[in-house]
């Protein structure tokens, strides 16, 4: 059976408690990006209607359903931004719209990442976060 959205933010919260120094955290956060690379974002999508306001970056996001669960896909031009991207897919990817709506993403200020991001890419986080959910709400509407 496929984890929770729980189950991967307390993994994926683990995975960063290993280490003490941010530096050894951003460069985790590097790693998944350089993970989210292996599977290129398509050119047909970086469109003007997938570009997430609010961010400092240019960042895109898609979704679409298959077999009940959504299926997001995203992509930044920073490698820092990609990585957070990443992990969001990680954790979001793969679950009912419901369950996207309804989960308490605990894990972005349990890993501390809110707080050593600057001002403008931690808006950028809500604005993903956003619009992910609105994609879920649209989905669970339909």
């Amino acid at each position: 059976m496929a984890k929770s959205i729980n189950e991967i933010q307390d993994g994926i919260i683990e995975e960063f408690e290993a280490f003490d120094d941010w530096m050894d955290r951003y460069q985790l956060i590097v790693d998944y990006a350089k993970e989210l690379e292996k599977t290129p974002f398509p050119e047909a999508d970086r469109t003007p209607s997938n570009l997430i306001d609010g961010c400092q970056s240019s960042v895109w996001f898609t979704a679409r359903m298959e077999n009940g669960l959504m299926i997001l896909n995203g992509d930044s031009d920073a490698l820092l931004v990609k990585g957070i991207v990443a992990l969001l897919l990680s954790v979001l990817s793969g679950h009912t719209p419901k369950e996207i709506v309804e989960a308490d993403l605990y894990f972005i200020e349990r890993i501390g990442l809110q707080e050593h991001l600057s001002p403008t890419r931690a808006n950028g986080v809500v604005a993903m976060l956003k619009q992910i959910r609105l994609y879920a709400l649209a989905y669970q509407a339909k």
